[in-house]
């Protein structure tokens, strides 16, 4: 990662242009520093899409928007001609630009993006946390996907940033929660938050899920590590006709015990990104002041720090959350 300078680019008449308060880190942008998504993003690149910021000048067509708003973007570029934009499903469009790998990204001062990707930050909820909304967003839609009730149980596999964020949503909606994790930081972090959580190395996780359950399994497992083992074993938790959501992504075929899901009846569904509402929700819990999104946050640095903050990253045990501070928006 490095430095330049740049001149901020004019909107176009349905753009608008912002400055950037923050902007996360994310597993993605990880991949893209450590070189394993070079077919697809073009280098030299601005990466970056968790951001939060202020609206600084508008396209000519602009109305909805004036400067000194708050804003959060929704990174998605879609194409509203492809057959899942036209069943009304543009945040899977067949021809999607994620904004950020595909296009110019938030780790800048000054960004211009188009109208149409803008939600408004609540009054009283700060630009740094509001750097959250579009994780939350995710975790938002991964638990809608799993249309759980209130006090049905979830098992959460992974307590990373999403797998946390999930396990926060699902809470919130009345829904009991188990997380699963490796990390003995993150397993920290998730029982300071006040969930349950425990090693499946040290602990029988089928035995657990039963005796939680009565012995009927859980009613929604959420797959977030998108590791072998993860997929190995998320058939066995789950209870007869309970629900599979794939959040995290593997980029290679994994074992998955499809006679389980013969014989329990089991659903898998993919969760990818988010929707409007999902946006819209995520800024709502956040404006609650109920959900310690703080807690997520391990770091922040400064923009002309960013190849440390991404260098500090790589095998770090601790780290969650890493935020740059763009500007002083």
């Amino acid at each position: 990662m490095e430095i330049r300078d740049a001149a901020p680019v004019a909107p176009n008449d349905d753009e608008v242009r912002l400055v950037v308060a923050w902007c996360g880190i994310c597993g993605t942008d990880l991949h893209i520093f450590h070189g394993r998504m070079d077919k697809r993003v073009a280098i030299p690149q601005v990466i970056g899409h968790e951001m939060s910021g202020t609206v600084v000048e508008v396209g000519r067509k602009v109305t909805n928007w004036q400067p000194g708003d708050r804003v959060v973007v929704r990174p998605l570029d879609w194409c509203g001609d492809c057959p899942a934009c036209r069943a009304g499903h543009s945040h899977v469009c067949m021809n999607l630009k994620f904004m950020g790998i595909d296009s110019i990204g938030a780790f800048q001062e000054s960004w211009t993006v188009k109208a149409r990707t803008l939600h408004r930050v609540p009054d009283n909820l700060d630009l740094k946390t509001a750097a959250l909304v579009e994780p939350l967003a995710v975790a938002c839609h991964d638990v809608r996907t799993a249309e759980l009730a209130p006090n049905e149980f979830a098992l959460v596999q992974g307590a990373g940033p999403i797998g946390l964020l999930i396990a926060l949503v699902a809470r919130a909606q009345g829904i009991r929660v188990l997380l699963s994790e490796i990390n003995p930081n993150r397993l920290a972090l998730a029982r300071q938050l006040g969930f349950e959580a425990v090693n499946p190395m040290e602990t029988d996780l089928v035995a657990l899920v039963n005796e939680r359950t009565d012995g009927a399994g859980a009613d929604a497992l959420f797959e977030v590590t998108a590791s072998m083992p993860g997929a190995a074993s998320m058939t066995q938790t789950v209870r007869v006709r309970g629900k599979i959501v794939l959040v995290g992504i593997f980029s290679t075929p994994a074992p998955v015990d499809l006679h389980r899901f013969f014989w329990r009846e089991l659903r898998l569904l993919g969760a990818r990104l988010y929707t409007p509402d999902d946006f819209d929700q995520a800024l709502a819990l956040a404006d609650t002041g109920n959900m310690p999104l703080d807690c997520v946050i391990t770091n922040t640095f400064p923009l002309d720090q960013i190849q440390t903050a991404f260098a500090s990253l790589a095998g770090n045990p601790t780290a969650v959350k890493t935020l740059i501070q763009c500007s002083q928006s």
